[in-house]
């Protein structure tokens, strides 16, 4: 079983931050492990006050729901009460958000752990988190929900 180290997680976070310098953005990106607990956080000069908790919460969905948040979107849109209800659970340590920004990380067909930037736009924010951990080497490709062996999702029990 493979986890993300600090060093990792670093190294994700320094990509982030000067990809995102590179088009003008302040973002702030967070770090978690497989089970949504945080490695680093950064928000960089510039970057807004919020931007560090909403980057944590799309790193924790991310790792959580073992999905990106883009993949999410739909499901809760279709059922936005659900999605409600998994925030109040007993054991939820921050809102789920499906968002763009928020990204599984995946390594040698394992997830490892979550991404989340925040300060840019929807899709600047999703672009700077594919493009650093493609460069990086971590698996961008998701099984879609309710496949066959795959997990629970629309229209199916959780």
């Amino acid at each position: 079983m493979s986890s993300l180290t600090l060093a990792a997680a670093e190294e994700i976070i320094e990509a982030a931050t000067q990809r995102a310098r590179a088009v003008g953005k302040a973002v702030s990106v967070a770090v978690v492990d497989a089970g949504g607990f945080p490695i680093a956080i950064r928000r960089p000069d510039g970057a807004r006050p919020l931007t560090p908790d909403i980057a944590r919460a799309k790193a924790y969905t991310a790792a959580v729901m073992q999905r990106p948040g883009k993949m999410l979107k739909k499901w809760q849109e279709s059922q936005p009460v659900f999605f409600a209800q998994l925030s109040q659970l007993p054991g939820a340590a921050l809102p789920i958000m499906a968002a763009e920004g928020s990204v599984t990380i995946k390594k040698d067909g394992e997830i490892i752990g979550g991404l989340g930037i925040a300060g840019g736009t929807a899709d600047e924010d999703q672009t700077i988190a594919d493009e650093v951990l493609a460069s990086l080497g971590y698996e961008l490709e998701f099984a879609a929900w309710g496949v066959a062996g795959g997990p629970a999702g629309p229209g199916k029990d959780a």
